[in-house]
């Protein structure tokens, strides 16, 4: 998932050097909601992930 926020980064930075500001921005928004999201699954994963085993 990091690597789609940072694909539609680079295509934002692409298309705001070309002139297109609403794709651009489209992608900005996107990148944005990518990287939210991984980083609250990433800090789920770390704190339900290293449980000890029951038994």
């Amino acid at each position: 998932m990091l690597g789609w926020a940072v694909t539609f980064l680079v295509i934002a930075l692409i298309a705001g050097v070309l002139g297109f500001t609403g794709i651009a921005g489209a992608a900005v928004g996107i990148a944005k909601i990518l990287f939210f999201i991984f980083l609250i699954l990433f800090i789920v994963s770390l704190l339900f992930g290293r449980r000890p085993r029951a038994g």
